[in-house]
């Protein structure tokens, strides 16, 4: 089977706006290729508001209906979702399918460090924005504020063009940090480190129950949050297919949660057969996945069942966990996130928080990202120390509700 390369991705471009633009992918299938193709789209900021699915098992064509803005860099978009695609061979401008023997390699982790002279806003508003331009994945940070009003920034990034080895890319990122901080900047350092670097388990090792519960509480949480209380229905059927269950879900909507959806089938290495999601008006959305398991059968063991469902049901209603605790006298945000089981962490996460301070008028003293295990799983956690010194504090209630809503898409 074969196909020319520019149909492995294609996108039409709305002609209005606030209409959905159209991504066709079809390409040879694997398990987890939803997952992969959901936190790209995530990446690159862009809404789904309806997917077709449809596969033979090797070979997958899927649509995507998603809500642009007028900045989304489509031809690297295409790009980048032609490299998750399963490897194909070229022979005449025809690809065919290849499956991938091997694992791919982890990236290289770089340290970018720069110091700069101190301004409210300035994570966001500058160097979040520049990093995610410049498509470098941050994969941890140490962010601190100094007596004299410096601000010491240690980020360990992948590159997703994987060329900050060059030193044309390293001059590029560079310049880019210092059109856009100008005189703040006052010194900028990259170099490579060891993987080992962003290994799971680092910095403080306490995290408060809010973080660790995993007990679902989301109708206290919603209230506080501001938000109205969720409700998720989750029914599988096995009696419409000989071959596949059929799980259907109502919803409410939340950004990225196509992308926590399929990260919980490839985490379980269940593949979907033909699936399809429409999102309504009144933000609920309607799923029905047609899902077999890795040895081709369908779900019948009742305990498996029930396993599938809370995790998808933890995930539509809590995906990430946000939680405001006192050190002290001081105030500090933790945002916590699941890792997939192949070690990639949800995107965007530290930008949304970011802005979500910025739009407060609160300020960072410091910030880190490390990984933790809680329960049996690996999370991504936030920890950002707010910097309340000028005395204008915003309520607590009021920071969680604004970070749960920006990163939720509710703002």
């Amino acid at each position: 089977m074969g196909i020319l390369y520019d149909d492995v991705v294609m996108i039409r471009q709305s002609e209005k706006e606030g209409e959905p633009s159209v991504i066709t992918v079809n390409c040879p299938d694997k398990t987890g290729l939803g997952c992969d193709l959901c936190r790209l789209i995530l990446f690159f900021g862009l809404s789904i508001v309806r997917v077709d699915v449809s596969t033979d098992g090797k070979w997958c064509y899927i649509v995507f209906w998603v809500i642009g803005k007028p900045n989304t860099r489509w031809g690297l978009l295409k790009k980048r979702l032609m490299g998750v695609c399963p490897s194909c061979s070229s022979a005449s401008g025809i690809l065919f399918y290849q499956s991938e023997l091997q694992p791919p390699k982890p990236p290289d982790v770089f340290l970018l460090k720069f110091c700069c002279r101190d301004r409210r806003g300035l994570l966001h508003a500058d160097v979040t924005v520049v990093l995610s331009e410049l498509e470098l994945t941050i994969k941890r940070v140490k962010v601190s504020t100094t007596p004299d009003g410096r601000v010491m920034d240690l980020f360990f990034i992948t590159d997703t063009r994987e060329q900050m080895h060059t030193k044309r890319r390293q001059d590029d990122t560079h310049d880019y940090l210092q059109e856009v901080l100008g005189d703040a900047m006052l010194s900028c350092d990259i170099k490579m480190v060891g993987p080992e670097i962003t290994a799971c388990s680092q910095g403080h090792s306490f995290l408060p129950p809010a973080i660790t519960d995993d007990k679902l509480n989301s109708d206290i949480d919603e209230r506080q949050r501001g938000s109205p209380p969720s409700s998720v229905s989750i029914d599988m059927d096995n009696s419409l297919s000989p071959s596949h269950t059929l799980v259907q879900i109502v919803c409410q909507d939340h950004k990225g949660l196509l992308y926590d959806l399929m990260r919980i089938l490839k985490d379980y290495n269940i593949q979907i057969s033909y699936g399809r999601f429409t999102t309504k008006q009144t933000r609920k959305c309607e799923l029905d996945l047609f899902i077999m398991q890795a040895d081709g059968k369908k779900i019948v063991d009742p305990n498996k069942q029930d396993a599938l469902c809370s995790r998808i049901r933890r995930a539509l209603v809590r995906p990430l966990r946000v939680s405001l605790v006192s050190r002290g006298p001081d105030t500090e945000l933790l945002v916590a996130n699941p890792v997939e089981l192949s070690g990639m962490g949800r995107p965007l996460v530290f930008h949304d928080i970011t802005l979500a301070l910025k739009m407060l008028n609160t300020g960072i003293f410091s910030a880190e990202i490390g990984r933790h295990m809680i329960g049996d799983r690996e999370w991504e956690v936030y920890r950002v120390l707010l910097d309340e010194t000028d005395g204008s504090s915003v309520p607590q209630h009021r920071i969680e509700e604004a970070v749960w809503k920006m990163l939720m898409g509710w703002e």
